[in-house]
């Protein structure tokens, strides 16, 4: 087991802003990974409900509201006044509908590269369903077992995370302990894809599966089999593995085990 403080040094790239405009090609779930939410909180923070639709232009709050308590306290003697958001005017001959995408860009095949050989992801025992959030994470472990054909860059158009190759239905597993918020194939160029939030702040994607074995709100243990490789959403048999800090990609072979 590797004990990590799970911390990142340079932020300058983490998502900060309390709010996000929307920008046209973008749904939900696609804003959710970029700030590093849950789908649900924003649709909650915006009281937006199922199927989530968003417009070009709309500001979304990516942050819990202020607190009811903040507003100045009205004597009792005066109207009431209605505190419901206002929702501004948009243009709606620019909605996105809800169609199951959400990057306004595919990702670009990444070429192989060096290739390392992964060792078989160790079996950690299931511990207790958590309740909250621990702050940091505790372990990480590799998400599968195969060669890595693709590694992490940071140029606007690189590899986002690392590629594993390996063979078609062998186990997929969770690197760290967490809960499933996302389940599904509605980010265009992930194919089927799981995403599990670990603190607060930490996020891990885990895209182009064969099956999804796992569901929205479950929470798995690291080395929990999650779903099965595939090739859904590229071009060969490979499991495409990202972590996320507060929205900002990282290189994960920072935070995976040391291969030996």
């Amino acid at each position: 087991m590797v004990l990590l403080n799970s911390q990142v040094s340079d932020g300058s790239e983490e998502y900060t802003k309390k709010t996000y405009k929307v920008q046209r090609g973008d749904t939900l779930y696609a804003v959710a990974w970029y700030t590093g939410n849950d789908y649900r909180d924003l649709a909650k923070y915006n009281q937006l409900s199922a199927p989530y639709t968003i417009f070009p232009g709309q500001v979304l709050n990516v942050t819990p509201p202020s607190n009811v308590a903040t507003a100045p306290v009205i004597p009792k003697s005066k109207t009431n006044q209605s505190t419901a958001p206002t929702t501004s005017n948009v243009d709606k001959s620019l909605v996105d509908r809800p169609q199951p995408q959400a990057y306004r860009e595919s990702e670009k095949v990444v070429k192989p590269q060096n290739v390392t050989t992964v060792k078989k992801p160790s079996q950690s025992v299931k511990k207790q369903t958590p309740t909250s959030f621990p702050d940091k994470v505790q372990e990480w472990v590799w998400p599968a077992e195969g060669k890595v054909v693709g590694t992490f860059s940071k140029s606007e158009s690189g590899n986002k995370g690392i590629d594993i190759a390996g063979v078609k239905g062998s186990k997929v597993v969770a690197a760290a302990d967490g809960k499933v918020v996302y389940s599904g194939s509605a980010l265009r160029g992930y194919g089927n894809l799981v995403i599990i939030k670990h603190t607060d702040t930490f996020l891990s994607a885990y895209a182009y599966n064969d099956t999804i074995l796992v569901k929205e709100r479950e929470w798995v243990s690291a080395g929990q089999q999650i779903a099965t490789m595939g090739d859904s959403g590229t071009n060969s048999v490979k499991l495409h593995f990202e972590v996320r800090y507060r929205g900002k990609s990282l290189d994960p072979m920072k935070y995976l085990p040391a291969l030996k």
